[in-house]
């Protein structure tokens, strides 16, 4: 895959990933949960170089100590998470991709948050916080 392109639900934000992400994950902890209000949140990490915003500029928002998300202003569609203990890497959310099958998750992290009446995927590796590295 050379590149994919996403962004929010009214189109005031757009962007562009290249490469094939690190990790792709769905996230249960409860600063996610609450940013999207959904119970769980998909996410790809890419190395920072492989991130590019096409159109718009998306509000900021430190959701903890050294982590920023980023935002719609307009629809308040959840696009990206950074946190300084991964300085050169950026998460982005899966489903805001004009094709969210394109990365499948392959894990899922913080399962010691889960919501009760989530289930997990089996087929996939759980861990009960980040995953390691």
């Amino acid at each position: 895959m050379s590149h994919a392109e996403g962004g929010c639900l009214c189109g005031a934000i757009r962007y562009r990933v290249t490469g094939v992400p690190t990790w792709s994950t769905i996230c249960h902890c409860r600063g996610c949960r609450r940013a999207s209000g959904a119970p769980s949140v998909g996410w790809l990490t890419l190395d920072w170089g492989n991130f590019t915003l096409l159109q718009g500029v998306p509000g900021r928002f430190v959701s903890s100590p050294g982590v920023v998300r980023t935002f719609c202003t307009t629809c308040g569609t959840s696009l990206t998470y950074a946190t300084e203990k991964r300085p050169g890497d950026i998460d982005v959310t899966t489903m805001s991709l004009d094709d969210e099958t394109l990365f499948p998750p392959t894990c899922e992290v913080w399962v010691s948050h889960k919501v009760s009446w989530v289930a997990t995927d089996p087929t996939r590796r759980h861990y009960a916080g980040d995953a390691p590295g």
